[in-house]
């Protein structure tokens, strides 16, 4: 079964889609600036659990995000442990800059 995933930038968030149906199986919610993307939530459809759909939305849009030369923000708990199990992503987590003493 195909997972295709979009970005939707009108509704902040990516969709994904099992074999063309037209039923969201799940979703995940960002926040864009020009430098940054936050992933604030992700949601995967009871009916559609375990069988890749969260993987899919991450990846995808984990992989536009470095396409689009973006730091991630994962204040997404799905969203951040994915990055901590695929530790090729983990060069794209925003780092905030220490603050320098006067």
């Amino acid at each position: 079964m195909a997972v295709e995933v979009i970005d939707v930038p009108e509704a902040k968030r990516y969709e994904a889609r099992l074999d063309g149906e037209s039923k969201v199986a799940g979703f995940s919610d960002y926040i864009r600036t020009g430098e940054l993307i936050a992933f604030v939530h992700t949601e995967v459809s009871p009916e559609y659990e375990g069988r890749g759909v969260g993987a899919a939305l991450a990846r995808t849009a984990l992989d536009e995000a470095r396409a689009a030369n973006l730091r991630v923000l994962a204040t997404c708990p799905f969203v951040a442990g994915w990055i901590a199990r695929h530790p090729e992503y983990q060069e794209l987590l925003y780092q905030a800059r220490s603050k320098v003493s006067d």
